[in-house]
């Protein structure tokens, strides 16, 4: 993208595989003026992501997923996360064809309806994914079980449980992902005007 303010010279490819890290020399204005010297950066380059969180107006609960995760294992926490729906979006695709693809692989279910939360960068210092969170209206009668493609290796299990019982997890720090505490803390804050809205 083009802003005077950067001057990118040169970047070159790192690593590639499932993701890229890319490494650029660059320079930028300083806050008083000036420029900076030539410096260098890696950048972990991803695709965009959409994340979901699954709720129930009428019955008050949400739906969590329970997945296997090396990175939390290798820093010492839970290597069963606690997780809200996710997926990447490929070239194409926009955000709300992915949320309702990702509900049905995930959780085996159609969202009702759909309602934009924020997006948000997890790691805007190293990586250039960007997360975009929805709200999916769900009838929860039926729902949970083990989901997940095949041939990706997935192995996730969808629990439906309370609100509140959700809320407790995060307050306890059972829940340790951005995508599901910043989910979480919105609903906490608006579920009365969902519930509204999604009611009439």
């Amino acid at each position: 993208m083009d802003d005077p303010r950067i001057e990118i010279h040169s970047r070159k490819t790192g690593f590639k595989g499932f993701f890229a890290l890319a490494i650029f020399r660059l320079r930028h204005r300083r806050h008083d003026g000036g420029w900076t010297r030539e410096i260098e950066r890696e950048v972990f380059l991803r695709e965009p992501v959409v994340a979901v969180l699954p709720y129930d107006p009428v019955r008050d609960t949400i739906l969590l997923l329970e997945q296997f995760r090396l990175p939390a294992h290798l820093i010492g926490q839970d290597a069963w996360q606690q997780e809200i729906i996710a997926g990447i979006v490929e070239e194409g695709e926009n955000l709300e064809d992915v949320a309702v693809r990702e509900c049905q692989e995930e959780a085996g279910f159609k969202p009702l309806a759909l309602e934009r939360i924020m997006t948000y960068m997890p790691s805007q210092g190293a990586c250039t994914e960007a997360t975009t969170i929805f709200l999916a209206h769900m009838d929860d009668a039926g729902l949970g079980g083990i989901h997940g493609l095949e041939d990706e290796d997935e192995d996730i299990l969808a629990r439906v449980l309370p609100f509140d019982e959700a809320w407790a997890m995060l307050e306890e720090g059972r829940i340790q992902n951005s995508p599901a505490i910043i989910a979480l803390q919105w609903l906490k804050l608006n579920r009365q005007d969902v519930t509204k809205r999604w009611n009439t």
